[in-house]
């Protein structure tokens, strides 16, 4: 009668256990890794710059399989009007470009503002009033009409500072949703216009706190 060898992990039940479970962590690592990079990924709202909308301690999920899609077919990501965004403030999502660095000198810094106006576009901030100008309004019009939900959500109505500038080809303007004094460092201060290569993607969900679920 012919002998039936043991397998491996009759002979080693301990080592088997052990690669058994570090394939486990490999597995999982990696599926973190491409949900992350490439499906979704999910950042804490720091301070109140997105008020009404958002809150300093929000959760917020972003939508990184539209940034993957356009990338695929090699296209630049281009998120819509009024859509909120978050992008990377340093190289973490650059592409090698100049226009990809830092333009606070933070690197790694995620940050969380609304799109308002598109490479050349004018956009223009005078008496508390935000204002695009374009081929298709060229008296202007007000991008917060279309994403005011009511008074305790979307931008709030009144836009401190003092713009009247064109918006860079390749880049954003973009705006916190509470714009009264220093609240919100966006495209009309010290924060510049966004390079579309560092958009990270659109918000798609807040899913803290509990009691304000809800999709974007």
């Amino acid at each position: 009668m012919e002998s039936t060898r043991p397998s491996f992990a009759q002979r080693y039940p301990a080592l088997n256990d052990i690669l058994s479970f570090l394939m486990f962590v490999g597995a999982v690592a990696l599926g973190t890794f491409v949900l992350n990079s490439f499906i979704f990924q999910s950042y804490n709202v720091v301070g109140g710059s997105m008020e009404n909308t958002f809150h300093d301690g929000d959760r917020v999920i972003v939508d990184r399989l539209a940034v993957t899609r356009a990338h695929f077919k090699e296209e630049e990501y281009i998120p819509e009007r009024g859509e909120v965004i978050v992008f990377a403030n340093g190289g973490s999502e650059s592409v090698g470009t100049m226009n990809c660095e830092a333009q606070t000198g933070i690197k790694d810094q995620y940050i969380i503002k609304r799109v308002i106006a598109f490479p050349g576009e004018r956009v223009t901030v005078d008496n508390g009033v935000l204002t695009v100008y374009n081929d298709e309004y060229p008296d202007g019009f007000h991008p917060d009409d279309t994403t005011r939900k009511s008074d305790d959500d979307g931008p709030k109505e009144y836009s401190s500072g003092k713009v009247n500038m064109i918006v860079p080809e390749g880049e954003l303007f973009v705006s916190g949703d509470n714009r009264e004094g220093t609240n919100s460092l966006d495209s009309r201060s010290g924060l510049g216009t966004i390079p579309f290569c560092r958009v990270v993607g659109p918000v798609s969900f807040r899913i803290y706190p509990f009691n304000a679920i809800r999709g974007f």
